[in-house]
């Protein structure tokens, strides 16, 4: 990866502290390098990673952070060995840069579970250098992680397949569970589960959206066609539907009990957790232990996953439902995300902000 340095610079909006307040900030990027790819940015996802790390609710981050890493862009210009992209084509960037490339993930094509992988921000490169994500007007990034959007798909709708999408695929496809005639469990209608309904019942997959209130009934079976929904506050349904479920995607982003799930499950049913929470979720031994039921974890996904995510979007003609955004709204944006008023993801029309004007 090329050096730091102050020749070409950008302007991305960046938290300064764990207020997670975001304003504009100038900032350099690497020199292009022989496998990089200089792109400027059509537009970029907002995830609830992104206000985590913006608030430091995981107790590491960096300041000063330009967030954002479900990025779309435009290619502008290519080192001399890059040969997976040409000038003007579109591109994705998600939410790792860099890997060690020579351990047991990296060469199985599961970088992102590499242990000296590079985030797209709040991190450094190699040379101590900070990284900084897609809330911002141009990126340099190496060619290994960035990926081609399809022909003829919106930038608005590629952003949301780069993290939400890619971390409710990868663990379908990794646990084969991608198969038709499965029956499984949405637990969480945001920004994530909203894609999990949409990719799950594509697989040929009967869906059950599980939330803690009604309000979202609707939405969930006439907009995005879910089969069934399930208040899990209702003891009686609960009860009623126990043991009917081959796995639920846990997308919840914040503390909650694990065993009202774990009893919907089948023999050897899966609960895969995929929200970030910064408290220790409980269950007790016998709700699993009685059904080997099994609990485990999924984090967004690879390089050739996303690939194929897109091409599966595209095959299947589905859309993700977003509300598009000008940066200046980005604080407000978090503010009604963390309420979880949004339907469903936040993407930010970077261009159309001019950043860099």
């Amino acid at each position: 990866m090329g050096s730091v340095d102050s020749v070409r610079t950008t302007t991305g909006w960046a938290a300064r502290d764990a207020s997670g307040l975001l304003s504009p900030f100038r900032f350099p990027l690497r020199n292009i390098g022989v496998e990089d790819v200089y792109i400027k940015v059509i537009c970029c996802g907002i995830c609830h990673t992104d206000i985590h790390q913006a608030k430091n609710d995981l107790g590491i981050s960096r300041y000063p952070m330009v967030p954002g890493h479900e990025v779309v862009g435009e290619v502008l210009e290519v080192g001399s060995g890059v040969s997976k992209f040409k000038v003007g084509e579109v591109v994705g960037v998600g939410f790792i840069v860099g890997c060690c490339r020579a351990c047991n993930p990296c060469e199985s094509d599961e970088e992102q579970y590499c242990k000296k992988k590079i985030w797209t921000y709040n991190d450094v490169y190699t040379d101590g250098k900070p990284t900084q994500g897609g809330f911002s007007a141009a990126m340099v990034v190496d060619q290994k992680f960035v990926v081609k959007i399809p022909d003829g798909m919106d930038p608005e709708q590629a952003a949301p397949l780069l993290c939400a999408g890619l971390t409710v695929y990868s663990p379908l496809k990794h646990f084969g569970l991608s198969r038709s005639g499965l029956r499984g469990g949405i637990l969480g209608l945001g920004g994530v589960g909203h894609m999990g309904v949409q990719i799950a019942k594509a697989m040929g997959h009967h869906v059950t959206v599980i939330s803690s209130s009604d309000k979202k009934r609707e939405e969930a079976l006439a907009h995005l066609g879910a089969d069934g929904y399930l208040v899990s506050s209702d003891a009686s349904r609960m009860n009623e539907l126990a043991g009917s479920l081959d796995y639920i995607l846990d997308t919840v982003p914040a503390f909650h009990p694990l065993e009202p799930s774990l009893g919907l499950l089948k023999l050897n049913g899966r609960l895969i957790v995929l929200g970030v929470v910064n408290t220790p979720l409980q269950f007790m031994s016998p709700v699993l232990m009685s059904g080997r039921k099994s609990i485990t974890g999924s984090s967004i996904g690879s390089i050739k996953e996303v690939e194929e995510l897109m091409l599966f979007y595209k095959e299947k003609g589905l859309t993700s439902q977003i509300e598009t955004i000008k940066m200046e709204y980005v604080n407000e944006a978090f503010r009604r995300l963390e309420k979880n008023d949004v339907r469903y993801r936040f993407v930010i029309d970077i261009a159309g902000s001019k950043l860099d004007q």
